[in-house]
C-alpha cells in the first residue's frame, strides 16, 4: 500500500497492534474474571446463617449438607418426614423443625445444576450427582468404610468442611 505520509502510516499501523494487543489483553482479563467467577460460584459452602439446631440435629448423624444441593421442595419432604428419614426416626420438636426447614427453604438450590426435584429426596440420586460420581463402581459404596453414596467423607477426607469443591 503507498502513503505518501510514511511516518503516519506508520503510526496507524501501530496504533492498531498496540489496539488489538490491548483488546487480546482484555479478552484475557475478562475470560479470566468470568472463570474465576463460575469456579468461586461452583464451590458449595454452607451459609454462614446456619443454625445451631442444624448442627446439632443433623450432622449429629451424618454430615451437615449444604441446603443449596436440594431444591426447596425436596427439602420441604424431608424435613415433614422426619418420622421416617431414610429409615430412621430423626424427628425434633416442632420449634427445631421450624427453623431448620425454613433455614434450608432460604437456602436451598437456585442454580439449574441443582435445580431438579430430587428421586426420593436424596442428594446422591439427583442427576449431577450421578454425574460427577459416574466412575464410581456399585461394590465401592457396599464396602464396609463407605456405607453409600451419602458417606462423602468416606471418600472426600475433607468433606464437612470443604464440602467438595469439585461439585462443579
Amino acid at each position: 500500500m503507498y502513503c505518501p505520509r510514511k511516518s503516519r502510516c506508520a503510526v496507524l499501523a501501530n496504533n492498531r497492534e498496540i489496539n488489538f494487543m490491548k483488546i487480546n489483553q482484555l479478552i484475557v482479563i475478562v475470560a479470566a474474571v468470568v472463570t474465576a467467577g463460575y469456579s468461586f460460584g461452583s464451590n458449595m459452602t454452607m451459609p454462614a446463617d446456619a443454625p445451631a439446631s442444624y448442627d446439632a440435629e443433623c450432622a449429629s448423624c451424618h454430615m451437615a449438607y449444604p441446603p443449596g444441593l436440594l431444591v426447596a421442595k425436596s427439602w420441604e419432604n424431608v424435613m415433614r418426614n422426619l418420622g421416617k428419614h431414610f429409615g430412621t426416626d430423626a424427628s425434633v420438636d416442632a420449634k427445631t423443625q421450624t427453623e431448620i426447614t425454613q433455614w434450608l427453604m432460604k437456602n436451598a438450590a437456585t442454580r439449574q445444576k441443582y435445580s431438579e426435584l430430587a428421586p426420593d429426596n436424596r442428594i446422591t440420586k439427583t442427576s449431577w450427582f450421578s454425574r460427577k460420581h459416574d466412575e464410581v463402581r456399585a461394590d465401592v459404596w457396599k464396602r464396609a468404610g463407605v456405607k453409600s453414596p451419602a458417606n462423602c467423607g468416606a471418600c472426600h477426607a475433607d468433606a464437612a468442611s470443604q464440602l467438595l469443591k469439585s461439585i462443579s
